[in-house]
């Protein structure tokens, strides 16, 4: 135990010796990075647990909507997924060969209070503690994300009598309740838990999941997508009260992020305007809040159309900016975004495009693919996008650290004929970034980690099984697990703190 409090306090308390081990090793033309920078990787719940109707664990939004026909390619669900619910312990010796110092995993909410309400169901709690157990015992260090999609499905559909707004994160009652059970995990794990992560991507869960429809739960409406975000940074604000008031002292508590790499398809006034729009919808919407205390008031006029506001309460404000211990940043893709006067033009935003927009108020602004190569997602591969994010946060919050929370990338992925997974691909993409996330503490950001996504193949989420992202291939018929060269490559990089050659 107290190695593992020694790596995970000079990731989050070293901010000068990191800072100045990067920028000396990087002009010597080497990719060192410092001590103490955690290597890990990550995954969610949903996407991985399986064990979906087991011990007191209840239905979530991503429950529902996977079995809602039409929603999921192919039909499939995170029912059984990777059966990391029986297959920890493993899964966790995998990471240890394989020489990662860091996992980041969320907790299924309905799996630890089912409805969202009351008790916790001690069961859940226990597979947690066992999972961390197991991590310490192999000098992993664990983050934990409360939050990463799956709403107990209760929340959604019971919500308080009266309400003109339908239930979920639109509704206030939501981040009320998220707050609860942040103290529930803070009295479960704090003693061993000590970086926290409250939400993942709450971009996701306001825009895709209640304004364009493609992730659960599914609605299409502007207005609930508007009062969703708000609702995610209140409930931020106030899982983070309680994660401070009951965790240790040494434990650093933040939010991961995606925030979107938006550049003008040209220099144009026009082109301008819009990249302003989708960065204040992207971005600002979330950072303007929990760093400045206020919403950005080109984003209030740009939506006014759509709604007053009214559901933000003046004391909402100073909640949702309580201080931050650190940020993280998830990064995949740049967004290029153009003026346009055809509100029916494809929109290539790298999100599952369906009829509805998740960009309520910007019908004017087009999306552009980036050139370059592409991954199976169809997303380009720009790793300059992470550099340049990483130094706006430096910027714009200046002293707290970061941690790029997710990166990586989908490929087509088989199992070659001698039986092993050749990645060349990812492999490349990871050296790309992972320089990127180097040149930006060269140039002054302060980078505490990285976490690949995905440790293993898994649920994509709305693309099912059909998406591979993992470090380690899984055959979801026999389960066996197979760590593909990029596995490989990434660990020598952990073990050695600095990049490997590629090829």
């Amino acid at each position: 135990m107290p190695a593992v409090e020694a790596s995970a306090a000079s990731a989050v308390t070293t901010a000068e010796a990191s800072s100045d081990t990067a920028t000396q090793s990087a002009s010597a033309g080497s990719t060192t990075f410092p001590p103490g920078f955690l290597w890990g990787a990550a995954t969610a719940a949903y996407q991985i647990e399986g064990a979906a109707q087991e011990d007191g664990r209840t239905p979530s939004i991503w429950d529902t909507f996977s079995r809602t026909p039409g929603k999921v390619l192919g039909g499939d669900t995170g029912d059984v997924a990777c059966d990391h619910y029986h297959r920890f312990r493993d899964d966790v010796g995998l990471m240890s060969e394989l020489g990662l110092g860091a996992y980041r995993f969320s907790v299924s909410w309905p799996r630890v209070q089912p409805t969202g309400r009351g008790p916790a169901v001690q069961r859940g709690l226990d597979f947690y503690r066992a999972l961390v157990d197991e991590l310490l015992e192999q000098g992993i260090t664990p983050m934990a994300t409360l939050y990463h999609w799956d709403l107990p499905q209760d929340l959604e559909t019971a919500f308080p009598s009266g309400s003109s707004a339908g239930g979920g994160w639109p509704e206030r009652d939501t981040a009320e309740r998220f707050a609860e059970y942040a103290g529930i995990m803070a009295e479960a794990l704090g003693d061993r838990v000590e970086l926290w992560t409250t939400l993942n991507e709450p971009w996701c869960s306001a825009f895709l999941g209640y304004g364009a429809g493609v992730h659960a739960p599914g609605r299409t409406d502007d207005v609930a997508a508007l009062r969703a975000a708000h609702h995610l940074n209140l409930g931020h604000g106030l899982a983070a009260r309680a994660l401070r008031a009951a965790l240790p002292a040494r434990a650093r508590i933040g939010i991961a992020l995606n925030p979107h790499a938006v550049r003008p398809l040209t220099d144009s006034p026009e082109d301008r305007d819009a990249q302003r729009r989708i960065d204040a919808l992207a971005n600002r919407i979330f950072t303007g809040p929990l760093l400045k205390g206020a919403y950005p008031s080109d984003l209030i006029a740009d939506t006014s159309h759509i709604t007053d506001w009214s559901f933000v309460r003046p004391e909402d404000l100073a909640v949702i900016k309580h201080p931050l211990d650190f940020l993280g940043i998830n990064y995949y893709t740049p967004a290029i975004v153009s003026a346009t006067s055809d509100p029916t033009a494809p929109r290539r935003d790298g999100h599952n495009s369906g009829s509805h927009s998740p960009w309520p108020g910007a019908d004017s602004v087009a999306f552009h693919r980036a050139p370059g190569e592409l991954t199976a997602m169809d997303w380009p591969v720009d790793p300059t996008g992470l550099t340049d994010l990483l130094l706006q946060y430096t910027a714009e919050a200046p002293g707290v650290p970061l941690f790029v929370t997710e990166n990586g990338a989908a490929f087509e992925d088989e199992v070659g004929e001698d039986g092993q997974v050749h990645d060349p691909d990812r492999i490349r993409y990871l050296h790309s970034h992972l320089s990127a996330v180097h040149e930006a503490m060269r140039r002054g950001a302060d980078v505490r980690g990285y976490f690949l996504w995905s440790l293993m193949d898994n649920f994509e989420w709305a693309y099912g099984y059909s998406k591979r992202f993992g470090a380690v291939y899984v055959d979801y018929e026999t389960q066996e697990r197979t760590p593909k060269s990029s596995a490989r490559w990434y660990g020598q990089a952990a073990r050695d703190g600095a990049l490997p050659p590629v090829g």
